[in-house]
């Protein structure tokens, strides 16, 4: 697992050159953020590593297509999240907007495991195919407003079998704080069902900006109204530090 965290990175960063070689063949954009952060939030915040993380989110887009990659690893590799949305933009004005996606996701967990009386801690990879439906609508530069549906479910016999979760969320960005720096803020509440057991919870993102440098510090906090999910805690919090990219890639006849 170690081998393939640095071959994952290396390719990474090795795409980002290659595109910046062969910017004038495709119109098209890469764009993304690495992070290192305190505690590794899964893409339903509930849900976390409970241990600093590697965090990655990645965007390939030509025309309403996008292939996202979504990467949180623990740095031993024992634990984490590997994502891989493929997205189509079914509506794509400039106030509202209908995206569908889809992905694969794999999921490291450890669990004790058995064998010829030795018990041992080991990591386990568990596979996932979700769904997504996403209507937005942007009031003007600053202000808008989602609604996000996600189903997951599990292609092995153990673990999660059905995750349903419904986020509302309001995005606030721009947000001036002086000459150089600008503050983004991202409320949302979802309801969350799984296997039977159902969530109620709040989750804000403040991510915080200097105009001239790629670096933002990004903090999230999870407040739980009401549930029944084993292992829950009733909050948690994070702070990220993420370096932020983005090449916009033209066709030159």
């Amino acid at each position: 697992m170690k081998l393939l965290y640095i071959i994952f990175f290396s390719l990474v960063f090795s795409f980002a050159v290659a595109q910046s070689a062969d910017s004038t063949k495709n119109i098209s954009s890469f764009s993304g953020s690495v992070g290192f952060t305190n505690n590794g939030f899964s893409i339903i915040p509930t849900f976390s590593l409970n241990r600093a993380a590697f965090v990655t989110n990645l965007s390939f887009r030509k025309k309403r297509f996008s292939f996202d990659p979504d990467i949180r690893l623990v740095p031993d590799a024992q634990k984490g999240g590997l994502i891989w949305w493929l997205r189509y933009r079914l509506v794509d004005n400039k106030k509202f907007g209908l995206r569908v996606g889809t992905h694969p996701a794999f999921t490291l967990i450890r669990r004790t495991d058995t064998e010829n009386g030795t018990t041992k801690e080991i990591t386990e990879m568990l596979r996932f195919l979700a769904f997504e439906v996403v209507p937005s609508y942007q009031f003007n530069n600053k202000l808008g407003v989602s609604a996000v549906y996600l189903q997951g479910n599990g292609l092995q016999k153990h673990g999660p079998q059905l995750t349903r979760v419904l986020f509302l969320n309001t995005s606030i960005t721009n947000i001036g704080l002086g000459k150089s720096l600008s503050f983004n803020v991202f409320p949302s509440v979802y309801f969350l069902y799984t296997d039977g057991y159902r969530g109620d919870y709040l989750t804000v993102t403040g991510a915080l900006f200097h105009k001239k440098l790629p670096f933002s510090l990004q903090s999230t906090i999870n407040q739980t109204f009401t549930t029944d999910v084993p292992g829950n805690k009733d909050f948690m919090w994070n702070i990220t530090l993420n370096y932020n990219f983005k090449k916009i890639y033209k066709k030159i006849n």
